[in-house]
Parts: structure tokens; C-alpha cells; sequence
């Protein structure tokens, strides 16, 4: 085989791995939803991937890799969005930017945000993924904080501790909105959006 057709046959695997283990994490988050993580077993996702169960071991060990790689796969939406709010030039922009965003992504997939918290502190790879997650998001708030003049550092009443704060806040907030209604989550954003702002002087 030419050089040309080996590389073309690469990537065409390359692409039908792709598309089975993006079935594979599409059918994971279906389950979660129909069943919930433990009900859940490794012949559901072979299942309703198309797949045999030895096919799905190619691509993952276990339920729980399975559901790490959603997580991963959901979460890094998020470090994107993260980023861009600590670049954003304008703290009111950022901070209603950084909330619309964050509220798309949990209506989109609340049920995997909320797998990944209630997981986090048993399985040590969806607790670091949630732990880079959430430090990546304190990083942003706390560059709004400073941008809109509150102090760094770590004292209480400094950016560092509020980012924090807020972060951990943001969470516990939309974790539970998110399980009653949009509506509620979007109640629920304004609120944290308020208190975002108002820590950062930004309400007058």
C-alpha cells in the first residue's frame, strides 16, 4: 500500500473510532437520564451505541471510564468559555457573558453536571477533571474581581477568596436550580449574577 493510501485509511479509522465513541458518550448521557449512573451497565451502552460489549472495551474499561470521558467531554466546553470570560476586556460584559454561557451549558447537560459533583469525591479522575474545572473558573472570576478593582490576594475581603467563594456559590446554585426548571436556573443565574456583581463594585 502507497504512503497516500495508508494515510487515508488511518484517518478513515480514525474517523469510525471517533464516530463509536461519540455514540458510546451520547448513549451514556441518554442512560443517565433513563436510568441513572448506577442502574446503569456496560451492555446498556453497548447496546444503544450499536455495538458489542467486546467492541465497547476497545474504547473504554469500565462504566466509569465511560462516564469520565462525558464528563471531560461536557467540562472542557466550560474551561473554553472560562478562558474567554478572564480575556474579556469590559467586567460587566465578562460576567453576563461568563453566567449566559454557563446557564446554556447546564440546561444543555445539567444531568452530567450534576453526575460529575456527585461523583467527584469517589472517583479521583471525575474529581480531578471537576477540581481543574472549577480552579479554571475561580481563575476567571477572580481576573474579573481584579479588573473591576478589588484588590488580589487572599485575605476575605480580596479577589482570590471571592473568586473562590463565587465559584463554589455558582455551583451549589445551579446544581440544585437545575434539577426543578430552566426557569428556576435562569432565576437562580440572575441572582449569583447579582452577587458577582455587586462583590465586584460593578451595581451602581
Amino acid at each position: 500500500m502507497s504512503g497516500h493510501h495508508a494515510a487515508r485509511g488511518r484517518r478513515a479509522t480514525e474517523r469510525k473510532g471517533d464516530l463509536r465513541e461519540r455514540a458510546i458518550l451520547d448513549t451514556c448521557e441518554a442512560l443517565l437520564a433513563e436510568k441513572g449512573y448506577e442502574a446503569m451497565t456496560v451492555g446498556d451502552l453497548a447496546q444503544g451505541a450499536g455495538i458489542t460489549r467486546g467492541a465497547l472495551y476497545f474504547y473504554f474499561g469500565s462504566k466509569q471510564e465511560v462516564v469520565t470521558a462525558l464528563v471531560a467531554r461536557t467540562v472542557e466546553h466550560l474551561w473554553e468559555r472560562s478562558l474567554t470570560t478572564a480575556r474579556s476586556e469590559d467586567p460587566r460584559r465578562a460576567v453576563a457573558a461568563a453566567m449566559r454561557r454557563t446557564v446554556e451549558l447546564w440546561n444543555a447537560h445539567g444531568l452530567v453536571m450534576r453526575t460529575a459533583i456527585d461523583l467527584s469525591l469517589t472517583v479521583p479522575e471525575i474529581g480531578a477533571l471537576w477540581d481543574r474545572t472549577a480552579d479554571l473558573f475561580i481563575t476567571a472570576i477572580t481576573a474579573v474581581l481584579e479588573r473591576a478593582g478589588v484588590p488580589p490576594g487572599e485575605e476575605p475581603d480580596q479577589a482570590s477568596s471571592m473568586g473562590r467563594a463565587l465559584c463554589w456559590m455558582i455551583e451549589r446554585s445551579f446544581y440544585h436550580a437545575s434539577q426543578e426548571s430552566p426557569e428556576r436556573l435562569s432565576r437562580a443565574s440572575a441572582t449569583c449574577e447579582h452577587i458577582w456583581l455587586t462583590s465586584a463594585g460593578l451595581t451602581s
